[in-house]
């Protein structure tokens, strides 16, 4: 059984910066591909940012140039480091696990969810 579990998420005021954690279990972290997802009050849920298994990254237009996405095999964790976050930002944070190790694969695991509040 495949568990994920995300912490981080917190209130930070805008232009702030935070870094959430995904800890994950239950197979073999190295081989698939990871990634976060948001959900906003009345929004879908959408991508935010994805690494593959080998480290490959690929990031939504409104991520580019402030989020960066890791993972740590040797710990089975992913991270999403955020700077210069917005009150757009504001969001349920996913945690995911792709069928493959490639980055745009479906998602067959998700996790909890944290909150991410950006105040102005």
């Amino acid at each position: 059984q495949v568990q994920l579990v995300e912490s981080g998420g917190g209130l930070v005021q805008a232009g702030g910066s935070l870094r959430l954690s995904c800890a994950a279990s239950g197979r073999p972290f190295s081989l698939y591909a990871m990634g976060w997802f948001r959900q906003a009050p009345g929004k879908e849920r959408e991508r935010v940012a994805s690494i593959s298994y080998d480290g490959s990254t690929d990031y939504a237009d409104s991520a580019k140039g402030r989020f960066t996405i890791s993972r740590d095999n040797a710990k089975s964790t992913m991270y999403l480091q955020m700077n210069s976050l917005k009150p757009e930002d504001t969001a349920v944070y996913y945690c995911a696990t792709m069928r493959s190790g490639y980055y745009l694969a479906a998602v067959d695991y998700w996790g909890q969810g944290t909150q991410v509040t950006v105040s102005s």
